[in-house]
């Protein structure tokens, strides 16, 4: 009986140190979760003003043509996938150039150390943020926010006497989630990875101003390339990895289909490997730096 109620515990122990490790990022940054809210609701907000005028705008979208009919009426949609998506892209960048540096400012590293919980569990749960947690969140805040359009837009055509029937076809939420779900997850989660991990890596070893010696460095590499051969490789490469593999990959186009960019495409690059295997050596180097780097 003593050895049952031994394994059983640690086997769920396993997993446990991780869960409550991101619990905690998600506890000391409530910016991860309240910045993309803000940003729907004041969409939201303007879209509800705006309904005012949706039957004038959707008889005049009748007066169009099949393609230009069916962008004006999902164009709001997209923008609103835009904006959430850019909100935590951005509160990604600044989370994780806080991550590793912010403790060791506020000097809390020495408690969290005093902790059971490994440096490598620790850098993997922060790295957990960016890469898959603040897609899933962009995801569901983005369904909701297109739900409660689609929901607003069928009361005020039907308060209009306008029939909804149009509105319903043009719209599809559930292709559009799909899209958004696959951008968020292979674009913003795993294309993204050297970025955020080469983020984490500074956040670790930086001792003030981590944002500048972040963006100094590729900075350098581009001017000095430019000057001394005469040519923009590097900086093509950053373009090829912020457009998610393939140029204009990043934008959103129709229903968020991001054109030529699918997932045999982004998963087969040679680029995307080379990508994560350098995310995978600033981790591995953030992790080593937490372990032996003092408190600022």
């Amino acid at each position: 009986m003593n050895i049952e109620s031994n394994v059983v515990p640690a086997a769920g122990s396993a997993t446990r140190p991780m869960y409550w490790s991101v619990r905690r990022e998600l506890w000391e940054s409530r910016s991860i979760y309240i910045a993309p809210l803000v940003v729907a609701a004041v969409f939201l907000f303007g879209f509800m003003i705006s309904t005012i005028h949706l039957p004038e705008r959707l008889r005049a979208a009748l007066a169009l043509g099949p393609m230009q009919h069916h962008k004006l009426i999902e164009q709001p949609y997209n923008v609103a996938a835009l904006l959430v998506m850019g909100t935590t892209f951005v509160v990604a960048v600044f989370y994780c150039l806080d991550a590793l540096h912010g403790e060791r400012r506020d000097r809390s590293i020495l408690f969290w150390k005093s902790m059971p919980v490994s440096d490598l569990i620790t850098v993997v749960s922060k790295a957990s943020i960016p890469l898959l947690v603040l897609p899933l969140l962009a995801f569901a805040i983005t369904v909701v926010t297109q739900l409660i359009m689609l929901l607003l837009s069928t009361v005020v055509l039907l308060g209009s006497g306008l029939s909804v029937a149009t509105l319903w076809s043009q719209v599809s939420l559930f292709q559009m989630s799909l899209a958004l779900l696959y951008h968020l997850l292979v674009v913003h989660g795993l294309w993204y990875a050297p970025i955020f991990g080469w983020l984490l890596l500074v956040s670790a070893w930086a001792r003030r101003t981590a944002f500048l010696w972040a963006a100094l460095p590729p900075l350098a590499i581009g001017v000095v390339e430019k000057i001394a051969f005469n040519t923009s490789h590097f900086a093509a490469m950053l373009g090829h990895i912020i457009s998610g593999g393939t140029a204009g990959a990043a934008s959103t186009g129709d229903s968020m289909s991001m054109g030529a960019l699918t997932a045999g495409h982004a998963l087969s690059a040679p680029s995307f490997w080379v990508g994560l295997a350098f995310a995978a050596a600033c981790l591995a180097a953030a992790v080593r730096l937490r372990r032996y780097r003092e408190p600022i």
